[in-house]
């Protein structure tokens, strides 16, 4: 009797590590057609954080396996937007750590304003890396309005956001959001800056004058212009540790002299990177460019 128990419990792990093993295929099957149809780079982000995207879609397909789902996935190209957007989704909303914003409204808007006083062509640029649906790019918009007042249109204002969700572009584009997304809007920046439309805000036409949206990957495409101020928060921490050196680097790159760097509360410069930046305000993950 004990001879046949044992012969169980090894069939039992054969049949455990073939599952494994099979789950293991069709999981990298699955990774490779997401990059060759999508061009989503599967290999720069964690692991956990991407199965956890994935596995979203495959509960919500019904599918048994990750080779059903790939099944799937080559003949519905609704599905593949779909699956794009689990990959992509944030969190996003209007002045998103309400005191990050003050530290930039209060101290590093007035320092590029004065820092261009003098000049012939007074112009600021920022960017705004991993932009989602644009409220990020806009609450800026709204603060350099606000801190220019009757001065604003002697500026040469640009903000870029950028994203790699075609999707979340469109929205950013329109400028059209839902009021729980203004939760730390004030009613009276609401009237200034946004006009009702029965249960939607949209963000007023001078503000949309001084913005773009582009779909960029941050990652495979780098950025030749230079900037003023760039804000990548809370889009990093998903990708591996040398992926998001890389990208500090080319951040830093991308700064002008003196420019400012914001990152999110949960993440760190690293390496090199950490090098080339000076904290300005470490509590907000604020810092300046060195060299």
């Amino acid at each position: 009797m004990k001879q046949n128990k044992y012969r169980v419990k090894i069939d039992e792990e054969k049949i455990k590590t073939g599952n494994n093993l099979e789950e293991d295929v069709g999981f990298e099957l699955l990774k490779r057609e997401i990059t060759e149809s999508t061009g989503f780079n599967c290999e720069q982000y964690k692991e956990a954080h991407f199965k956890r995207r994935v596995n979203v879609r495959v509960r919500a397909t019904s599918s048994d396996n990750y080779q059903e789902y790939l099944r799937l996935l080559k003949k519905n190209p609704i599905e593949r937007e779909r699956l794009i957007n689990a990959l992509t989704i944030n969190v996003s909303e209007f002045f998103r750590n309400p005191e990050t914003f003050d530290v930039i409204e209060k101290e590093v808007i007035p320092f590029l304003i004065k820092s261009r006083s003098d000049s012939l062509i007074k112009s600021i640029r920022i960017w705004s890396a991993g932009c989602a649906t644009g409220e990020e790019v806009y609450s800026l918009a709204i603060l350099l309005h606000r801190v220019l007042g009757k001065d604003f249109d002697k500026y040469r204002i640009i903000i870029i956001g950028t994203d790699i969700d075609t999707l979340s572009l469109e929205k950013a584009r329109k400028g059209i959001y839902l009021e729980n997304v203004l939760k730390n809007v004030d009613a009276s920046t609401k009237e200034t800056y946004f006009v009702k439309q029965s249960e939607t805000y949209q963000i007023s036409n001078q503000l949309r004058g001084i913005v773009r949206f582009k779909r960029q990957d941050m990652i495979s495409e780098s950025c030749t212009d230079r900037f003023d101020l760039i804000i990548c928060r809370n889009v990093m921490i998903y990708f591996k540790k040398e992926i998001q050196e890389q990208l500090q680097v080319n951040f830093h790159k991308a700064l002008n002299k003196g420019g400012f760097f914001v990152i999110g509360k949960a993440e760190t410069l690293l390496g090199n990177a950490s090098n080339r930046f000076k904290p300005y305000n470490a509590r907000e993950r604020l810092y300046i460019k060195e060299d």
